[in-house]
């Protein structure tokens, strides 16, 4: 096992500024990232991979200070504009227009097997899972040290990116839980 640490994609952190600045403002926004020690953010969010443990603790920071609610609510929000950009400059048009013109089910198991290949990219050194029985569903299991909230990313951007592809109409359940040390963010998804 590599001693290097896990590294996910900066949009985690970039979005989650992004989302409180839409909630609070940028000044405010500014102040609460000083006084929950992430003030390194302000005008300086991340360009490129990013260790899990800086995203990780942001979220630790937040739910401190906020509360679950609030910062479920941001996270939320991070995911869908993290999926937003996803659709726009990591998941090539033509692999979309193919992925839609699918029906549901397989549009469904075609997607999550693409996004599989690229997992650690959000799911750092966790586990990403996908099944279609007994209905279609997805798991990613946080194993670096977190808060349950952190579900609501993954709950966020998995919503946003399967209505734009696989069915506008698609309704996820979460199960977010604390399972042996580690966040179990369970998704069933109603195609």
């Amino acid at each position: 096992m590599s001693s290097t640490p896990s590294r996910i994609g900066p949009n985690s952190i970039i979005q989650t500024v992004g989302a409180l600045e839409t909630a609070y403002g940028k000044s405010e926004t500014e102040k609460l990232l000083k006084k929950i020690g992430q003030g390194y953010l302000i005008n300086n969010l991340p360009s490129e991979m990013v260790e899990e443990s800086k995203f990780h603790s942001l979220v630790m920071a937040l739910q401190k200070e906020i509360g679950e609610a609030s910062t479920a609510k941001i996270l939320k929000e991070s995911g869908e504009r993290t999926a937003k950009y996803l659709l726009k400059v990591r998941i090539p048009g033509p692999f979309q227009s193919i992925v839609k013109l699918l029906p549901a089910g397989l549009a469904f198991k075609v997607f999550l097997f693409a996004i599989s290949k690229n997992a650690w990219t959000f799911a750092g050194s966790g586990e990403f899972t996908y099944g279609s029985k007994p209905s279609p569903n997805v798991m990613v299991k946080v194993t670096f040290p977190s808060h349950p909230v952190v579900g609501n990313f993954y709950l966020g951007t998995f919503t946003a990116l399967l209505r734009e592809l696989v069915n506008p109409k698609t309704e996820i359940k979460a199960d977010i839980r604390k399972e042996n040390g580690a966040i179990r963010c369970g998704y069933l998804c109603r195609i």
